[in-house]
């Protein structure tokens, strides 16, 4: 030991230190706690070593040392320059798929998608605008103007054609079907006053058909006019009855008796209906399934004479003439 301390290289002097050869001493550390001071059987205060690594307590350091540290620093700094350029690869590569990805998929969607109206189309054909037409389509044919005029109320007309099969049913009930007819006389199968009726009213023909159930017959009669406006006015003056039709399993019913008739009106056609006991007992307002054979055969003839303009209606549209 020298006096004044050994002679370490100084670190750079930094803000708030005192370097080498300045004060409080000429060379001296700064005094200790215990007011003693270095130098005569005092050992000097330890010094920081500057160079890690060094070995040895001498004036020269470990030089083998230090190149060692400085390689390691330097293999260091290698690797993480090699590992910043992988992962800057990878991210390049990532972002790079993604616009690939985002690409396909805006494709994808263009591919799949409409073309828009007026651009060209991947043939290079210009897609056309849509056109419509200012005119509305007419509204469908109704079928009661077809079965209210002649001129549209042409289709065949029989008895069998509008009484069809053997028997009838209305909401469940089931009525056997006798026998039918068809005549042009209107007055010939009328009771009371309603041949007057019929006949003044321009009466074209009558169809009839009777049915039964559980012993009560009714006959319905179906009379065609030339005009709404006739049948209507037939169905308004009725009086008396139709005639009961007889045949086809069923025997004579309403007469010298009391029985239940009734009339109604659709477009050109008029209709009429008597029901009573087919045993020839009189018929009372607490009888009430002669009422409910008359609804449902009122019913049943008011139904198959729609039915009729119906279909006349729906052939006229799809020949797409309306008339």
């Amino acid at each position: 030991m020298s006096f004044g301390g050994p002679q370490w290289p100084q670190e750079p002097q930094q803000q708030g230190q005192q370097g080498y050869g300045q004060q409080p001493g000429y060379g001296y550390p700064p005094q200790q706690g215990n007011g003693q001071q270095p130098g005569y059987g005092y050992p000097p205060p330890q010094q920081p070593n500057p160079f890690p690594g060094a070995q040895g307590s001498g004036d020269t350091p470990d030089w083998g040392a230090l190149a060692d540290a400085s390689a390691s620093r330097g293999r260091r700094k290698r690797l993480l320059l090699i590992v910043g350029g992988v992962l800057a690869t990878v991210a390049v590569g990532a972002i790079v798929a993604t616009a690939v990805v985002s690409t396909n998929k805006k494709n994808d969607e263009a591919k799949n998608g409409p073309l828009p109206t007026g651009t060209v189309s991947p043939t290079g054909t210009p897609t056309p605008e849509p056109t419509f037409s200012s005119v509305a389509p007419p509204p469908p044919p109704n079928p009661k103007d077809y079965i209210s005029d002649p001129k549209k109320d042409k289709a065949p007309l029989t008895a069998e054609g509008l009484f069809p099969g053997k028997k009838m049913s209305m909401n469940g009930r089931a009525y056997k079907k006798g026998t039918t007819s068809a005549t042009t006389d209107c007055a010939a199968v009328t009771q009371g006053g309603l041949g007057t009726v019929l006949k003044r009213n321009g009466c074209q023909r009558v169809l009839r058909a009777t049915y039964v159930k559980d012993g009560v017959a009714i006959t319905v009669g179906v009379a065609v006019f030339p005009s709404e406006a006739a049948a209507q006015k037939a169905k308004d003056q009725a009086t008396g009855g139709i005639a009961p039709l007889v045949g086809g399993g069923v025997g004579d019913f309403c007469h010298a008796t009391v029985c239940l008739r009734r009339s109604n009106a659709i477009g050109r056609y008029a209709y009429f209906t008597q029901a009573g006991f087919a045993n020839g007992k009189k018929v009372t307002k607490a009888d009430k399934p002669v009422f409910q054979s008359s609804d449902d055969l009122g019913t049943f003839a008011f139904n198959q004479i729609y039915a009729r303009g119906r279909a006349q209606a729906s052939a006229a549209a799809a020949a797409g003439s309306g008339e």
